[in-house]
């Protein structure tokens, strides 16, 4: 019996040792049991709260980028914008030829409501918006993200370029958007356009986000069938949808660099994008809000000291011209802002800012469709001893009348 004990004891002392060496070397070699070494081996990491926080701390700190930057920083200064309009209806109402032609047209005033989106550019409260979201508005509220309402006056608008400058007042400062510069966008960099689409402000008080791209610059739309010139559209594929109108186009660094306007749905009833908005360059903006501040109005009167003429076929064949597009200057009044390019009378300008001029009276619809004012730059493309060269001239802005 003893014979057998013997044994076992030695076995377990033997067995005790060895467990009391191994758990010594590892603990002086300062890596705790079972934690995942650098050679792969699973071992297991202490709980501690400071590790909690650090991990809690670096995801949330992922979550973080230049868009939730941006959004940060403007999404206060975004409003929503409710109107009651009064608008006019025409119609006979009788869908018969007869009673058509003996009874004259029906008209009707009626109240409707819209919406649309605007920001605030000031801490004393100016606010940008579409003129087409206030017209003919007889009430205006602006819902801030802070869930107060404010009823908002109409300092000026404007109708061509569809712009509008409305003025909110309270105790306490607003916040307000910095303003970017349109004239540097590049193509594919990133575009978040905030509103108030459908009118979910009513909801929730807070601009809703949509992000993109800039998908194109200087899309330009001329005179469209109401009378509004949209020229140097920016292209966005950010969502834009009923009710974001007069809302602001930022870019990743939190600077308004447009005013989405409109959207191409793919129908003439739909509301919805489908990755084709437009939205008014802010540098053109800036332009008109200084003037509506200022002025109540966008004064357009300029002068070139210009006299032009149509092309006839003996002029066109003494000019070796092939054609009779375009037109002849005719006279340059002295210092006049034609007097100080290199114009010459019997140039013929065939392109303004690369739209082509048939006649004087096409001459004269690319001027309206550009919505050009003093002060601007326009590009004449000019025919000249069987030679095409180019001439800047600078409109001088006529005085107030």
């Amino acid at each position: 019996m003893k014979k057998v004990i013997a044994p076992l004891i030695m076995l377990l002392l033997g067995f005790l040792l060895g467990a009391f060496i191994w758990d010594k070397l590892s603990n002086e070699s300062g890596v705790p049991l079972f934690q995942t070494s650098e050679a792969g081996t699973k071992q297991s990491l202490p709980d501690t709260p400071n590790l909690k926080e650090a991990s809690v701390t670096q995801v949330y700190e992922s979550r973080q980028n230049a868009i939730t930057n941006a959004v940060s920083r403007v999404s206060s200064a975004v409003v929503g914008i409710n109107v009651t309009q009064i608008l006019d209806y025409r119609g006979r109402g009788y869908n018969d030829p007869f009673f058509d032609y003996f009874f004259p047209e029906l008209r009707h005033r009626e109240k409707v409501k819209g919406l649309g989106s605007g920001f605030i550019i000031s801490p004393d409260g100016y606010v940008i918006t579409n003129e087409h979201v206030i017209h003919k508005a007889t009430e205006i509220i602006v819902t801030l993200p802070d869930k107060s309402q404010l009823k908002a006056e109409v300092v000026a608008s404007d109708f061509i370029s569809d712009v509008a400058l409305l003025k909110i007042a309270r105790k306490t400062a607003f916040p307000y958007i910095a303003l970017g510069n349109s004239d540097d966008l590049i193509i594919g960099e990133w575009a978040i356009a905030l509103g108030n689409p459908f009118g979910l402000f009513e909801y929730g008080a807070k601009p809703s986000v949509t992000i993109g791209i800039i998908s194109a610059v200087d899309r330009d739309f001329g005179k469209v069938q109401d009378g509004k010139v949209y020229q140097d559209m920016i292209q966005t594929d950010a969502s834009i949808n009923g009710g974001n109108s007069g809302g602001p186009l930022v870019n990743s660094l939190g600077e308004v660099i447009g005013v989405n306007t409109f959207i191409y749905s793919g129908s003439s009833n739909a509301t919805t994008s489908i990755g084709l908005g437009f939205a008014i360059p802010i540098n053109r903006v800036k332009k008109i809000v200084r003037d509506l501040k200022q002025f109540g109005e966008v004064n357009r009167a300029f002068w070139t000291g210009l006299e032009v003429d149509d092309l006839n076929y003996l002029i066109a064949r003494y000019l070796g011209k092939k054609d009779l597009e375009g037109v002849i200057v005719s006279n340059i009044e002295p210092n006049s802002p034609a007097s100080r390019t290199n114009l010459e009378i019997g140039d013929v300008i065939v392109e303004v800012n690369g739209v082509k001029v048939r006649n004087t009276r096409s001459i004269q619809d690319v001027i309206d469709n550009l919505d050009v004012k003093g002060g601007d730059v326009l590009t004449l493309k000019i025919y000249r001893n069987r030679k095409f060269i180019k001439v800047n001239i600078t409109l001088e802005k006529l005085p107030r009348k």
